[in-house]
């Protein structure tokens, strides 16, 4: 017979408690698994192996340099190569005999004058222990070293591209070729051919030991030491740190080397440094490196940086350190002022919209004329936010209108209503008219000097940089205009006092770094002509009486304002006496 119907169900319901069993099961030991790994108590860890110095500090070292060809050394027997030996130096220990010095001058061979390499091999051994592996009395743990290259390689400086554009041969004859250390962003990636190198002799070598006793853990060694860490194998504790200290060593104390190159003069110098002041260097070389690949720096920047700690004063660097900080935050509030009062402002009598353009097409200029010179581009990014925000002050001070009715859409520039309705444009046409003939003049005198006695790569470039140095030679004619409103006016209360006040605070600073800083004489003097015309400035509001007929920069006259005050004390006087009453 047939079994029955529901004589299936029994088994059925087995497998499926079975099953949900089974995935119950799962599911706990899962939960069990990520509870015991995040909320039970972690076991102590088994400390790992650390590592120490092998030297003791104070401990007398002899010292070997060798000068090779071969960036691996194996001759220590060659009374040729050793150019210095030196014996008993303390380590880590500052005092007069752990610092050794010593001037030489090397004669390089035909290969390092045809871009040859040549390294230097220096050794430290405890006193009385050779550096020689081949030696009987020979201790691995006893000496150590490490080399580094005495020649280095730079991109060969090539062609100039500029030219006389007028095709003038006295010119190229007059200029001579200097041999300079070129930096690699100088060259443009869209050059054809590959880049020239050359080699440049390093006329100082200092090697520092770094006082470092520290006791790492094998596996945590910090990222920027390892790389000089050197450990002993069988013990597994690490060497003194030998340290060739380049950080002051700049590109325009390197040597060119060629075939006619004589005798080379070479510094040596061995001494100890603490382990902050390598940490610092290392620091701040690395931090260079993440500048230049980001473009915010130059190769050339660090070097200069680096002159001013070196050939500057001391309380001079804090001076001018504080200082510059005061400018950016004088610079800071003076864009801030800036665009406040151009947002704010409802009002364009007394103020020189002509001006407003004319700034915004120097901003452009000088914008364009950084981009034609593959300047870095946070540079850039500043100068174009610059424009962009010039551009937006003429939105405020003018009507912008899109002109539909051609091809080609046009901007349509109109003059406010409370621009044309009084004096203001009438003064504003006067003195721009006058002192575009100035400006104009000027403008084709520096550009005509330009095309006859600089070089250009292009027509463009001579165009820009002729307009360029208009800009920044002439550019305190653009404020002249609103001096001459104010005069005619006979008012000053139309004026943006906080922005302009900031700005003549950094004009005192651009001043003192007049002094400072090596510039050229013409831009020492444009800093100066900026002082005269804030002072001008100065004189007129100390002059002229304050107009309170004359309405803000907020639409508002001193007089409404007056008897709006008035009206207010009129109304506390009245609720007062009612609340007396």
């Amino acid at each position: 017979m047939a079994p029955p119907a529901g004589g299936g169900q029994p088994e059925q319901q087995q497998q499926r408690g079975f099953g949900h069993s089974l995935t119950g099961i799962i599911r706990m030991a899962v939960f069990w698994y990520f509870a015991s790994k995040f909320f039970s108590p972690k076991k102590p860890s088994e400390p790992s192996l650390q590592i120490s110095n092998l030297f003791d500090k104070g401990e007398s070292l002899d010292m070997w340099l060798y000068l090779s060809e071969h960036e691996k050394f194996n001759d220590f027997g060659s009374e040729a190569s050793l150019v210095w030996h030196e014996t008993n130096i303390p380590y880590a220990v500052w005092g007069p005999d752990s610092t050794r010095s010593l001037s030489l001058k090397y004669h390089p061979s035909e290969a390092v004058k045809h871009n040859g390499s040549l390294y230097a091999h220096v050794f430290f051994a405890r006193s009385g222990y050779p550096p020689d592996p081949n030696d009987p009395e020979y201790q691995p743990v006893s000496a150590f070293g490490r080399t580094h290259p005495v020649v280095t390689y730079l991109p060969k400086s090539k062609a100039d591209k500029r030219k006389s554009l007028l095709g003038n041969p006295k010119e190229s004859d007059g200029v001579k070729a200097v041999s300079e250390v070129v930096d690699e962003t100088q060259f443009n990636s869209k050059d054809e051919g590959p880049a020239e190198w050359t080699s440049y002799w390093k006329p100082n070598i200092t090697i520092n030991l770094v006082d470092d006793f520290t006791r790492y853990q094998l596996n945590a060694v910090p990222p920027i030491i390892a790389p000089y860490l050197n450990v002993e194998p069988k013990s597994g504790n690490y060497y003194p740190i030998v340290f060739f200290n380049e950080f002051w060593l700049l590109r325009e104390k390197l040597i060119p080397i060629n075939e006619t190159v004589g005798d080379l003069p070479l510094n040596l110098e061995v001494g100890p440094i603490s382990m902050t002041k390598w940490q610092l260097f290392l620091q701040i070389d690395q931090s260079f490196q993440i500048h230049r690949s980001y473009g915010s720096m130059l190769e050339g920047e660090a070097d200069e940086l680096k002159r001013v700690f070196l050939e500057g004063n001391p309380y001079l660097l804090v001076i001018t350190m504080v200082v510059s900080l005061l400018h950016s935050v004088f610079d800071f509030f003076a864009f801030k002022n800036d665009v406040q009062f151009w947002n704010k402002n409802k009002s364009m009598e007394g103020l020189s919209a002509k001006s407003v353009v004319v700034s915004f097409i120097s901003q452009l200029i000088v914008f364009l004329y950084l981009l034609d010179n593959d300047t870095s581009w946070m540079i850039l990014a500043s100068s174009g936010i610059g424009c962009c925000i010039e551009f937006w002050k003429i939105g405020k001070a003018m009507h912008i209108e899109i002109d539909r009715s051609r091809r080609i859409p046009l901007l349509r520039f109109r003059d406010r209503d409370s621009y044309k309705k009084n004096k203001t444009k009438e003064y504003d046409d006067l003195a721009m008219k006058y002192l575009s003939y100035v400006l104009f003049f000027l403008v084709a005198c520096c550009s005509i000097y330009s095309l006859m006695y600089e070089r250009h790569k292009s027509w463009y470039s001579w165009i820009l940089s002729s307009l360029t140095s208009c800009v920044y030679m002439f550019g305190f004619i653009m404020m002249c205009p609103q001096l001459f409103i104010n005069y005619k006016l006979k008012s000053v209360a139309h004026m943006p006092w906080r922005q302009m006040t900031y700005k003549f605070l950094n004009t005192i600073i651009d001043d003192l770094f007049a002094f400072v800083i090596k510039m050229p004489t013409l831009h020492r003097l444009s800093v100066f002509r900026d002082d005269v015309i804030f002072l001008i400035y100065l004189y007129q509001k100390w002059v002229y009486p304050v107009d309170k007929k004359r309405v803000n920069e907020f639409g508002f006259g001193g007089e409404e304002q007056d008897q709006a005050s008035a009206g207010t004390d009129v109304t506390a006087v009245r609720e007062e006496e009612k609340k007396t009453n």
